[in-house]
C-alpha cells in the first residue's frame, strides 16, 4: 500500500449546529452574507494549506450532532464546531465533547458577547480548547488555524 503525504495530514470534524444552513439569508446584519457553502469550501482551502482535512456537517438535530462527535472518536484529530444556539442550551453536547475528549475549538460568527444576555454563556467553552467569535466567517478560519496549530505542538 502506497501512502500519501495526505495520509499524514491532520483530520477535523466541523460542525455547524442549528439554523447555519441558512447562512447568507438568515439576519445578514448580525451573520453576514456568506453562505454555509461558501463558508465550507474556504475551510477546505485553508484546511490544505496547513496539511489538513476537514468533513462538514450540518444539522438543527442536537441528536445528530451529539451523535457525530461520539462517531467522531478514532476518525479526527480536532473538532470545529459553531453550535448555534445549542452553545448556550445544550448540556448534551458539552458532555459529548468532554466524553470523547477530543481537542475542540468553539466558533462564532457574531461576537456572542455584545448581543443578549442569554447568549453570553456557552457550555461548550470549559471543555474547548478555545474560542473564538466576532469575526463572521473568519471566525471559523482562525478556529481551524488555532486547533490545527494546538494539534500540531501539543
Amino acid at each position: 500500500m502506497v501512502q500519501t503525504a495526505q495520509s499524514h495530514w491532520i483530520s477535523v470534524l466541523v460542525l455547524h449546529g442549528p439554523n447555519l444552513n441558512l447562512l447568507g439569508r438568515r439576519e445578514p446584519g448580525i451573520y453576514g452574507t456568506v453562505t454555509l457553502d461558501e463558508i465550507d469550501r474556504l475551510l477546505a482551502v485553508e484546511a490544505e494549506k496547513l496539511e489538513a482535512k476537514v468533513s462538514t456537517l450540518q444539522s438543527n438535530h442536537e441528536g445528530v450532532l451529539v451523535d457525530a462527535i461520539h462517531e467522531a472518536l478514532g476518525q479526527y484529530q480536532g473538532i470545529l464546531i459553531n453550535a448555534g444556539a445549542y452553545t448556550h442550551t445544550s448540556v448534551a453536547i458539552r458532555d459529548a465533547i468532554a466524553a470523547v475528549n477530543i481537542p475542540t475549538v468553539e466558533v462564532h460568527l457574531s461576537n456572542i458577547y455584545q448581543r443578549e444576555t442569554f447568549r453570553h454563556h456557552s457550555f461548550i467553552a470549559p471543555v474547548a480548547v478555545g474560542q473564538i467569535s466576532g469575526f463572521g466567517a473568519n471566525s471559523y478560519l482562525l478556529g481551524l488555524q488555532a486547533l490545527i496549530h494546538h494539534l500540531k505542538n501539543r
